[in-house]
């Protein structure tokens, strides 16, 4: 693989700091030197994605749907290769990463259907009215059109749905703007696989150049410099709190703000109501102490916290809860660094008042590093109530139930909870009725709400809404997953008393598009 910064989809000679990809079950170096992007590969990037958007933006709506499919048919040529560099760098099992596999491409086959039928630009036309009185109205025309090159940073724990073509390139590029990806520092190798085939397709479909770059870092400054560009329009962003706010302030602070789209993940509570407690107890402990340790827990979905009021049945959940956790192996960590933060929180969590553990995973892995130890843990609703610290994500195989006396004090727990890309609400059909109040309180709470199922998992498709209040995400009316994720990268552009030969075909009579518009409120296909 070459381990070269890639600028306009060319690979380039940078400064002479080598990088290297490790292992994080082993410790050791994996194959291949990559390089550190300067400021030289950074300006590059960004002034020929410019330069290229002015072409790009402009090509016919099959072209670039042929583009996306092409990146995916490039992808599964290298399938094989792809996913054991990805599992090697990430240490998540290779099963897991075949369905990732899947779903990158999918997720860019489903983009290029949406470019190819066309009317997610949300043609609006209102025709003119000259003998409106009293004053008569323009012929106004109104479409989407795409913002300027992207600023993609991949994630830690999808290194390929979320990375260097997932959804946050897959759909940058469907709206019509360039695309530069800061890889993540653990997925060296498998980001300059990807790179590779997305060259291969620009090549094959003869896109400009410049519509791809990816680059190189090992620390933030790449990535600061990419946010504070003056040509970047836009940033998206998978990660940490910590890491996505440090982005929304850079990219508020700069002399032109431009929008920084962060998932920041979330606990994602579940709430057992009664009945389904007392009459499915053994069922959902195994259930979600499955969803728990997914993966090792390191889903922005995961199931961090479990809210239930006290019964009979609550005692059984938590006894086969418990003893399904104590049997989970460890399991290795994406990073070191997540590794170390994982255990520092689980550990620190429960010297906090009230909070009593209820298992830990005994059977753990001596002959690997980074490895995680499955945890649960209690504490009552009072207790989680007053203490803030308790709200917190814990990003790893790690739930806390609160125990609530009654409907009341569940509501409270509910009212202090903050913004929640997920809450999952598992009940009995009958009993949904008497708890209105509590629902309503959770659709302010969320993006996605479940009725009996489990939040680990997201459907790529049009529906999906992924992303929630804050700080889930810093802005809830969008969504990282499915085809709707494509209006992150577009603006509104009226056209008023234009030409009919000067319209872009989407806005043009007679409808040479074929597209779906919306003619004086009406929705149609009608030219």
């Amino acid at each position: 693989m070459n381990g070269k910064n890639i600028v306009a989809s060319e690979y380039v000679d940078g400064n002479e700091i080598s990088l290297k990809a490790v292992n994080p079950a082993t410790g050791l170096l994996l194959d291949g030197d990559f390089t550190k992007a300067s400021e030289k590969e950074i300006n590059g990037a960004l002034v020929l994605a410019t330069e290229a958007f002015e072409v790009y933006r402009n090509i016919n709506k099959d072209k670039k749907a042929a583009f996306l499919n092409a990146i995916a048919d490039e992808i599964l040529a290298i399938g094989e290769e792809l996913v054991a560099r990805a599992s090697a760098e990430s240490g998540l099992p290779l099963p897991r990463l075949q369905g990732e596999l899947g779903r990158t491409t999918g997720q860019l086959r489903l983009f290029a259907n949406l470019v190819a039928e066309g009317s997610w630009v949300d043609a609006i036309i209102d025709t003119a009215l000259p003998e409106r009185q009293p004053l008569p109205r323009s012929d106004i025309r109104r479409m989407l059109i795409p913002i300027g090159p992207v600023v993609v940073f991949g994630a830690s724990n999808f290194p390929l749905a979320f990375s260097v073509a997932g959804g946050d390139t897959a759909s940058a590029l469907a709206s019509g703007c360039p695309v530069v990806v800061k890889a993540h520092p653990a997925h060296y190798g498998t980001s300059a696989l990807v790179g590779e085939a997305i060259i291969k397709a620009v090549e094959k479909t003869g896109m400009p150049k410049g519509v791809f770059s990816l680059l190189y870092d090992d620390a933030y400054q790449v990535g600061t410099d990419l946010v504070l560009h003056p040509l970047t329009k836009a940033v998206t962003f998978t990660g940490s709190y910590h890491g996505g706010m440090a982005l929304v302030k850079l990219g508020q602070e700069r002399k032109q703000p431009i929008p920084v789209f962060a998932e920041m993940g979330s606990i994602n509570p579940i709430i057992f109501l009664p009945e389904a407690i007392e009459n499915q107890a053994e069922e959902l402990a195994k259930k979600y102490a499955a969803s728990i340790t997914l993966g090792a827990g390191q889903f922005c979905t995961n199931p961090g916290l479990m809210l239930a009021i006290a019964a009979p049945g609550l005692e059984k959940f938590k006894e086969t809860l418990s003893a399904a956790i104590a049997v989970v192996p460890s399991a290795t960590m994406l990073t070191e660094g997540i590794a170390k933060n994982y255990a520092k929180l689980s550990g620190n969590i429960i010297t906090e008042a009230g909070v009593e553990l209820l298992a830990v995973s005994a059977v753990k892995n001596a002959d690997l590093q980074n490895q995680s130890e499955a945890k649960v843990a209690q504490v009552d609703a009072a207790s989680f109530i007053k203490n803030p610290t308790l709200h917190e994500e814990i990003f790893g195989p790690y739930s806390l139930l609160v125990v609530a006396k009654d409907q009341q004090e569940l509501e409270e727990v509910i009212s202090v909870l903050q913004g929640q890309l997920t809450v999952t609400l598992m009940a009995d059909k009958n009993e949904l009725s008497q708890y209105q109040s509590l629902i309503h309180k959770l659709t302010d709470k969320t993006g996605r709400i479940i009725l009996n199922g489990v939040p680990t998992g997201v459907e790529v498709c049009a529906a999906m809404q992924h992303g929630g209040p804050f700080p889930a995400t810093n802005d809830s009316r969008y969504t990282s997953v499915g085809s709707t994720a494509i209006y992150r990268f577009v603006r509104p552009l009226a056209y008023q008393d234009w030409e009919q030969e000067l319209l872009p075909e989407e806005l043009k009579d007679g409808n040479p598009a074929g597209i779906f518009r919306m003619i004086n409120q009406q929705f149609t296909k009608d030219i």
